[in-house]
C-alpha cells in the first residue's frame, strides 16, 4: 500500500499534486510519503505484537535524514553497515541501543566508533572479524556485544545479487561451522556473545524461504544453548519484498502468521531488518520527457532521469511501473524504451514497454522508486544528484537539495605544479 493516487487524472502524493512539485524544485526528483513510511513501520510492529521484537530499519535502503527521523519516531531502530550509516542514524536521533552493524568488511576506525557509541551488537561475519572486534574492545578497555551471521544455505527466489543466505555467497558464516565460532567467541575477554544473525536475501517475494531459514536458526539456537552459549537474541534479517510489477509477495502480518510457532518457545527477543518493505513503495522518482526518437522499428523516449539517478533497471534489470503524472482521457499505447541521458547503451529506466504515448515536457512518476534509488546514486557524467522531497499531508519539504556544479568539484583540488 502506498498514498500515491490519482485525483481528478492527476498523480498526487498524499494531498499534494506532483505536477506543483515539479513546478517548483524541476526534474528530476525523488518524492515520499511521509504516511507510507510510518504504516509501514506500523505493519510490521503489530504483525508481530506479542513476540518481544525491535524493528531495525535497513538504513542502506534509504539513508535520508527525514526518513530516518520518521522511522525513529515510530520506535524503530537501524541496520546498519558503515560507520557513515552509523552516523546518519545516530544524527537522526535513533538509539544506539536499537542499532545492529552488519556487513562483511568492518573497518578498525568504523568498530571503534561502533563501540564508542555503544550499539546494541555487531552482527559477525568471519572468525577474523571476530578477532578485530575483541582486539579494539581490549584497547577501549570495554565489551563489544555481538552476533553471529549464520549462513543457513537457504535459497531466497531473488535476483543473483542480492542472494545473500546460500554457500557461495560473501555472508555469514556456515552453519555447519558456526558452533566452533561460538565457541572461539566464547573464549574471548573482551566479546559478549548474545544473539544469533541471518539475512538471506532482498526482494524476497515467497513466505518458504523465511520459513526454511528460520526452521535451521531455531534448531541451532537448540544447540548453542546445549552447549552453554546463551543466546537473547534472534536476527532473522529482512529482505521482504514489494509489489514491482505482479509480484504478490506476503504482507508483514502474513510472515509474522508463518514463523511464529517457531519463535513462540525461542525465548528469544526477534530482531528484523526491513528496509524496501517500509521505504520502497513510499517513494517515486519524478522525470520529464525531453525528446523523442526511431531507429528503424525502435522507438525511444528520452527523459532527463538517468542510470546515476536510478540505477537499478540497469543493474538487476529491474522494473518500475512509469505513469504519466496527468492521465489521458483516450491514451493511445505505444511500446517504447524510456532511456536517459547517459553515454551509456545501458541507460535506460524501461525497455520494450507499452506505455501511453507521451509528449515532450511531460512529466512521468517511476514508480516503487523509494528503496535503493537516490542511496545508489551518483554524479556519473558530472551530473548533480537531484533533490528529495518529502509530504505530509497538504504540505511538503525539499530534505535535501539539488546539488550545484560546485558540488560536483567539492574537495578537488590542483597539485602546486599543475597551476599557473
Amino acid at each position: 500500500m502506498h498514498d500515491f493516487q490519482y485525483k481528478n487524472g492527476e498523480l498526487h502524493c498524499e494531498g499534494v499534486p506532483i505536477r506543483t512539485i515539479a513546478q517548483r524544485v524541476g526534474t528530476p526528483f525523488y518524492c515520499y510519503s511521509s504516511s507510507t513510511l510510518a504504516n509501514h513501520v506500523r505493519a510490521f510492529d503489530q504483525a508481530f505484537a506479542g513476540v518481544p521484537h525491535l524493528i531495525c530499519f535497513a538504513v542502506k535502503s534509504n539513508p535520508g535524514a527525514a526518513v530516518l527521523r520518521i522511522i525513529g519516531r515510530e520506535g524503530a531502530g537501524a541496520d546498519i553497515v558503515s560507520g557513515g550509516e552509523l552516523f546518519r542514524a545516530l544524527r537522526a536521533g535513533i538509539d544506539p541501543k536499537k542499532i545492529v552493524y552488519a556487513g562483511v568488511g568492518k573497518r578498525r576506525d568504523e568498530i571503534e566508533y561502533a563501540l564508542k557509541m555503544d550499539i546494541l551488537m555487531f552482527n559477525v561475519e568471519s572468525g577474523e572479524e571476530l578477532q578485530a572486534i575483541d582486539r579494539a574492545a581490549k584497547d577501549m578497555h570495554t565489551k563489544a556485544r555481538i552476533a553471529l551471521r549464520v549462513n543457513p544455505d537457504i535459497d531466497p527466489r531473488t535476483h543473483a545479487y542480492i542472494s545473500t543466505g546460500l554457500k557461495e555467497n560473501k555472508f555469514g558464516i556456515p552453519i555447519e561451522q558456526a558452533l566452533e565460532y561460538y565457541q572461539m567467541a566464547r573464549s574471548l575477554t573482551n566479546v559478549e556473545v548474545v544473539g544469533i544473525h541471518q539475512h538471506i536475501g532482498s526482494q524476497i517475494t515467497e513466505i518458504q524461504p523465511f520459513v526454511d531459514a528460520l526452521t535451521k536458526i531455531t534448531g541451532f539456537v537448540k544447540e548453542l544453548r546445549a552447549a552453554g552459549i546463551a543466546i537473547r537474541y534472534l536476527n532473522m534479517g529482512g529482505g521482504l519484498g514489494i509489489t514491482y510489477k505482479d509480484e504478490t509477495p506476503p504482507l508483514p502480518k502474513d510472515v509474522a502468521q508463518a514463523v511464529r510457532p517457531l519463535l513462540d518457545n525461542c525465548g528469544c527477543t526477534l530482531v528484523m531488518e526491513p528496509g524496501r518493505a517500509i521505504v520502497g513503495n513510499a517513494g517515486i522518482l519524478v522525470t520529464s520527457v525531453l525528446y523523442h526518437k526511431e531507429a528503424g522499428k525502435k522507438k525511444f523516449v528520452i527523459v532527463d532521469a538517468g542510470m546515476n539517478d536510478l540505477i537499478r533497471p540497469s543493474l538487476y534489470e529491474a522494473y518500475h511501473d512509469i505513469r504519466p503524472v496527468i492521465q489521458q482521457e483516450k491514451p493511445e499505447n505505444i511500446v517504447v524504451d524510456v532511456v536517459g541521458p547517459i553515454c551509456e547503451s545501458g541507460d535506460f529506466l524501461a525497455k520494450d514497454r507499452e506505455m501511453p504515448a507521451v509528449k515532450q515536457g511531460e512529466l512521468l512518476a517511476v514508480m516503487g522508486a523509494g528503496a535503493y534509488g537516490f542511496s545508489m546514486s551518483s554524479s556519473y557524467n558530472s551530473r548533480p544528484r537531484v533533490p528529495e522531497i518529502l509530504v505530509r499531508g497538504n504540505d511538503y519539504s525539499v530534505v535535501r537539495e539539488r546539488e550545484t556544479y560546485n558540488d560536483l568539484v567539492k574537495g578537488e583540488k590542483v597539485p602546486r605544479w599543475l597551476e599557473g
